[in-house]
């Protein structure tokens, strides 16, 4: 039950936004009463916190098994994770959405836990871009802070417009960013 009523949660966010939806929204979608509610979550709140960390900790844990990867060099993981965030849209689209707008209704105390996870996905791009210049694989000209914000952009608007049963795939969007981004990073 606590997985339904995240994933209507989610539905609900999307469609009205976390202040809009309430609890009562929530249980009724699903024909429960709020005590169910409640015996999962303590607030609506915690309950954005548990979609943001699904959302974030699954994005780490993919992200890290690419890096990781001994066998890619840095274009390739580049590739590789690039292609994981548009093809996640298909499973995590609607997740994304909400961990992107809907963070600002997150107290402090669980930004603290939040936006570090977020910054650790951001610094592990840039480390990859930094390895990417060392290794000569990328131009030695390019600021990789700016660059990894560039990629990052790119990639995570997506979620905002692209569609997975739409005329152009995952993997050919993914090609289409990739080669753009490599054109303007890749030694000739």
């Amino acid at each position: 039950m606590k997985d339904k009523l995240t994933e209507q949660s989610i539905k609900l966010f999307v469609k009205k936004g976390f202040s809009e939806t309430s609890i009562q929204d929530i249980v009724d979608e699903l024909g429960v009463t709020k005590g169910t509610f409640y015996y999962y979550f303590t607030s609506k709140e915690e309950l954005l916190m548990n979609i943001h960390l699904g959302y974030i900790n699954d994005m780490l844990t993919q992200q890290e098994r690419i890096l990781n990867d001994e066998s890619k060099n840095c274009k390739q993981k580049l590739f590789d994770i690039v292609f994981m965030l548009i093809s996640n849209i298909k499973t995590q689209g609607p997740a994304a959405k909400i961990f992107f707008r809907e963070m600002r209704n997150l107290s402090e105390e669980r930004l603290s836990v939040i936006i570090p996870k977020r910054d650790q996905f951001r610094f592990n791009m840039e480390k990859l871009v930094r390895e990417g210049i060392e290794k000569g694989e990328f131009r030695s000209d390019l600021n990789p802070s700016i660059v990894t914000f560039g990629i990052l952009g790119i990639a995570n608007w997506s979620y905002q417009w692209f569609n997975p049963a739409g005329e152009v795939s995952d993997w050919e969007v993914t090609e289409v960013f990739v080669e753009m981004i490599l054109k303007g990073v890749q030694i000739d």
